[in-house]
């Protein structure tokens, strides 16, 4: 009954909007331009190289990974503190985007990792990004980036404590059920063998989806030549933000250009540029070892059963992301950043938590959040809202939310989002007291 109503829910949102959308309207023709462009960077730029691989690892989690192996170590039953490390290190490791973590979060989760320790794998994949560390204290400060590396690692085990206390009465019947379980079966291969296949899958996918920062120094046929950073780029045309003033826009402000517009595009040169330039030879390395171990060591049913669960996840995670991304990127025209400045020019809790909810919901593409983030505090945001959004943004989003809504409930997940976003707001404010 839950479905149906949830169903025709969706029926009525969409013949509301198309019944009363004023397309006349400059505004919201630019909205929904927007809305397919981000739509279309993220289905050229993020869906192979990142979405596909983490589904096929979320298949063979389900597939190959033993429910025994990941009770040990995950499980409601498993040693706490063994669990909260395994869970954080291995978000930290695989410093991957969250859209890359969702899927991986789904599979251990349905395997029957606890709650704690697989919300704590939820957040601290996206949140401990050393990279975005890094990138985050050379360009908007050290302690920046230093409060949001410590607030990142905190808090993806103070977030995924919580959730295992508020649910403590799901999770003893996880308990139960877990005892009551028969004898695993003896595993067809040994588990050395099932854990380098995984290793190998999440290698391609650390490079296959390595970062790219995107400043560039960009020369158009006008005779323009300004600095910016590269936002998305679809088909035929690339949206920057500025980073130095142009004619009538600011730092900041965000331009598209054509790409017949556009005759030179200069990469600052960085090892991270380099390495993204050439990471298709190592990921490419590391699918051939996987289709080579997959070839020796797996039965053909067993290979079966892996794209069959890859497939489910597929069906149930890519339409979500799929449509949380168009409605951010719709959103984002009609709520402006000089609109979000003027909310968060201050250290109040007011101007924390919008940073938070903002964060929260809006969708930042892999690195975006910093050039984001340092315009906003060029147009006055405050060094504690600054951080609030750090810590809140990357490891949330709307096409997240769907996501995870879809994989631990509705109840489940509005407590996750309300914990992130309560205790990004705490940090915001105390950081704003000291440093701002």
């Amino acid at each position: 009954m839950k479905r149906e109503a949830k169903i025709f829910a969706g029926f009525i949102i969409i013949f509301v909007l198309a019944y009363a959308l004023p397309l006349e309207e400059i505004k919201v023709q630019g909205a929904i331009q927007e809305a397919f462009r981000l739509l279309q960077w993220y289905a050229r730029n993020h869906t192979l190289a990142c979405v596909v691989p983490a589904l096929f690892i979320a298949g063979a989690i389900i597939t190959f990974l033993s429910q025994g192996s990941v009770m040990r170590y995950l499980g409601v039953r498993s040693n706490p503190i063994l669990a909260y490390a395994v869970a954080s290190v291995a978000g930290c490791v695989l410093a991957v985007c969250s859209c890359s973590v969702l899927p991986m979060f789904a599979g251990i989760y349905q395997l029957g990792a606890g709650l704690g320790p697989a919300t704590t794998f939820l957040y601290s994949g996206p949140g401990i990004n050393v990279l975005a560390i890094f990138l985050s204290a050379r360009v908007l400060g050290f302690e920046i980036g230093a409060g949001r590396f410590v607030g990142a690692v905190v808090f993806a085990v103070v977030i995924g404590l919580l959730m295992a206390i508020v649910f403590r009465r799901s999770e003893r019947a996880k308990i139960e059920a877990a005892m009551q379980m028969p004898e695993a079966e003896r595993p067809r291969r040994h588990m050395a063998k099932n854990g380098l296949f995984l290793a190998g899958m999440i290698l391609f996918l650390v490079f296959s989806d390595w970062y790219n920062p995107g400043n560039v120094a960009v020369r158009t046929g006008d005779g323009r030549e300004f600095k910016a950073v590269i936002i998305h780029e679809t088909k035929d045309a690339v949206r920057f933000q500025l980073e130095e003033d142009l004619a009538d826009n600011k730092i900041g402000d965000k331009i598209t250009l054509n790409k017949s517009e556009i005759t030179g595009m200069q990469e600052q040169q960085s090892w991270v540029i380099r390495l993204h330039h050439l990471r298709w030879y190592p990921a490419g390395l590391c699918g051939l070892a996987v289709v080579v171990m997959a070839w020796r060591w797996f039965e053909r049913e067993e290979l079966r059963e892996w794209m069959h669960n890859t497939w489910d996840f597929a069906k149930m995670l890519v339409p979500l992301l799929y449509g949380g991304v168009f409605v951010v990127g719709f959103v984002s025209v009609l709520l402006p950043e000089r609109q979000v400045a003027a909310w968060v020019g201050e250290n109040s809790l007011q101007a924390n938590f919008v940073a938070s909810v903002v964060g929260a919901f809006w969708y930042f593409a892999t690195l975006t959040e910093i050039p984001i983030t340092q315009a906003l505090m060029n147009l006055g945001m405050h060094k504690g809202p600054v951080l609030a959004l750090l810590l809140a943004g990357p490891a949330l989003s709307l096409p997240n939310i769907l996501v995870i809504g879809r994989v631990m409930g509705a109840r489940k997940t509005m407590v996750f989002v309300l914990l992130v976003v309560v205790i990004s707001t705490v940090a915001g404010m105390i950081f704003g007291a000291f440093y701002g």
